[in-house]
């Protein structure tokens, strides 16, 4: 009974205190796709991606009633930094449906004429509000809805402090004319409370480890691969704190009353097993802030001949010296040259294999149908000389002597073999997340070894130049390039077994791989070269890699491919995919494979479709 009547209190409570609609609720994933698209049509960056900003405490007044009902607390807002536009979950602010949805349409155009994201808060977003309606005057009418709901639903300058009225009369003025108020007044008053949020601007994004500071390139980070779990589209704010120096964490030599909060960092000796902590990921989602610290300490650190390199006797044979390799610093805008170094490799005493039996009829298979794409010969009619005679152009150049006309053709049948003008360089993803389990029998690696396999034999029935190689990565000098088949020697059993032979290595740094393959692929004399990319993941390595700068960098080799005069493509069974390729290969350069088990079937008869004259 006390819990009804108490659940029947919260919503009585909480509809009466207001600022929260959730009859008219509109959520983020309902418009994440159009926001996007408008984001990036009305001149925002592209390489942004749109994610979920979380709920922060912000010490604004609130009204009676919403003091009782202790709501309206915490406001989620929207803010960009480096990587991510981060928009609020779901807005209910207003009591109309529609005016929720033009807020998501209205931030986004507003983040897109973000002119100067270095200025303060107050100044940085009446610029943007007046670039956006200067852009795009369709907008004032939304805009001035907007302020008009936003303006009812704040408390009035008659109800603050002077101080805060003050604060609270120069908001109005820059959401009723934005760029006329020149800045926010101070507050005096210890007891003064900072502005009620604006829902309709961004708030600054957090200048710390969380928000923007990039990985330290020497640090021991934990191995890609093993299960993958599921991104959480939540943000965290984030302080990055120094480690305790407690060496005992599990003794505890204070009251437990004493605790303030359980937000504040706690150093505990994390378990050696390989399953994450079930309850780990909602109450970080219940803290209003993560305390970050590196204090090199982890359970990786017990086990780190897991990025160690193999032995000399044990690993590939190194072919060269390594080559240097230039990198793109999006930041500086600039071209790195000889920033990586590629190290090419060959299987060590791989020997002779041949096709495992559960291949063998599905290879007969494509054999049969790529014969169709081989070249056949044909006869050309009218030639000067050849193999036989052309009746029907004997005849015409008599009737044409007859008539008093000299004949302009020959009178002979000429046979002519069409040759493929083509050359295909497969590059092959072969990170430590290809050591990830599909099913009980198969791996990601043994998925994409069958499709090795069965693309060879396919294009050997058509007799298509191609090379296939393979990479993966260890930091910036240490990019892993290894020769599976190269374009000068035969498919055989000898490079067979170097494909049977390949396994699981570290990390993807794919803007290097793929120079090296456009260098490689550039080479060929052939009028159509097709550099197709297999991988399951984004790029990524122990370093900075691991965010926009390898998306980036990524796309810059991407680019210079194509300057080449080559078609990159690419072939991914990464589901979350669609969010990060269409802005490395563009629409119609990337396929997403949902189910990974269909890959070598599927990945001849894509080459097929794409090679199609």
């Amino acid at each position: 009974m006390e819990e009804f009547v108490g659940k029947l209190w919260h919503n009585w409570v909480t509809k009466a205190a207001g600022g929260h609609y959730p009859a008219a609720a509109v959520k983020l994933a309902e418009v994440e796709k159009t926001a996007g698209i408008l984001f990036r049509a009305f001149g925002g960056d592209p390489g942004l991606k749109i994610g979920a900003a979380t709920a922060a405490a912000h010490g604004a007044r609130r009204r009676w009633l919403q003091r009782l009902a202790g709501s309206n607390e915490k406001q989620a807002l929207a803010r960009r930094d480096a990587e991510t536009l981060r928009l609020p979950p779901e807005i209910a602010a207003f009591p109309d449906a529609a005016l929720n949805r033009d807020l998501y349409l209205w931030l986004a155009a507003q983040a897109a004429s973000d002119v100067a994201p270095r200025q303060p808060w107050f100044i940085r977003n009446q610029r943007a509000s007046a670039a956006a309606l200067a852009r795009f005057p369709g907008l004032a009418p939304r805009y001035q809805r907007l302020v008009t709901a936003h303006l009812a639903a704040r408390l009035a300058p008659e109800q603050l402090q002077p101080d805060e009225a003050a604060q609270e009369a120069a908001i109005r003025q820059a959401l009723l004319q934005p760029g006329s108020a020149e800045g926010l007044p101070p507050l005096f008053s210890r007891k003064s409370r900072p502005p009620q949020p604006v829902l309709l601007w961004l708030i600054a994004a957090e200048e710390n480890l969380a928000a923007g500071q990039v990985a330290d390139p020497d640090a021991d980070l934990p191995p890609e691969g093993g299960a993958r779990v599921e991104a959480a589209p939540d943000a965290h704010k984030a302080e990055q704190v120094e480690a305790p120096d407690n060496k005992n964490p599990t003794l505890v030599m204070f009251r437990a009353e004493s605790v303030p909060t359980w937000a504040e960092y706690v150093r505990v000796n994390r378990a050696y097993d390989d399953d994450d902590d079930p309850n780990a990921r909602n109450t970080a989602r219940d803290l209003d802030k993560l305390s970050l610290t590196r204090d090199g300490e982890t359970a990786v650190s017990r086990v780190r001949f897991d990025l160690d390199l193999p032995s000399a006797a044990e690993d590939d044979t190194p072919i060269g010296p390594g080559i240097a390799l230039p990198e793109w610093d999006y930041r500086q805008g600039l071209l790195r040259e000889r920033h990586c170094r590629v190290q090419p490799m060959i299987t060590r005493d791989a020997g002779q294999q041949p096709l495992p039996p559960e291949l063998i009829a599905t290879a007969k298979k494509l054999r049969g149908q790529f014969a169709a794409l081989a070249p056949q010969r044909r006869w050309l009619k009218a030639q000067p000389d050849g193999a036989e005679l052309d009746v029907d152009a004997c005849v015409r150049n008599h009737a044409d002597r007859a008539c008093g006309h000299t004949p302009e053709t020959g009178g002979y049948l000429a046979q002519a073999r069409c040759e493929r003008d083509l050359a295909c360089l497969l590059l092959a993803d072969l990170s430590m997340s290809t050591d990830a389990w599909i099913s009980d029998t198969h791996r990601i690696v043994d998925v994409i070894r069958d499709s090795l396999l069965l693309f060879s034999e396919a294009l050997t029935a058509t007799g298509d130049r191609f090379g296939i190689y393979g990479f993966s990565s260890l930091r910036r000098q240490n990019i892993r390039f290894h020769l599976l088949k190269d374009f000068a020697g035969a498919y055989d059993a000898a490079a067979r077994a170097r494909i049977i032979a390949i396994k699981p290595g570290f990390y993807t740094r794919m803007g290097a791989a793929i120079r090296q393959s456009a260098s490689i692929l550039g080479e060929q004399p052939a009028a159509r070269r097709l550099l197709l990319i297999l991988t399951d993941g984004k790029p990524n390595d122990l370093d900075l890699y691991d965010s926009r700068y390898g998306i980036e960098d990524t796309r810059m080799a991407v680019h210079e491919a194509r300057r080449l005069g080559l078609t990159p493509f690419c072939v991914t069974i990464d589901r979350e995919a669609g969010a990060y390729l269409p802005w490395l290969f563009g629409p119609a350069g990337f396929c997403v494979i949902r189910k990974p088990e269909e890959l070598p079937h599927r990945l001849p008869l894509l080459y097929a479709q794409l090679t199609r004259d």
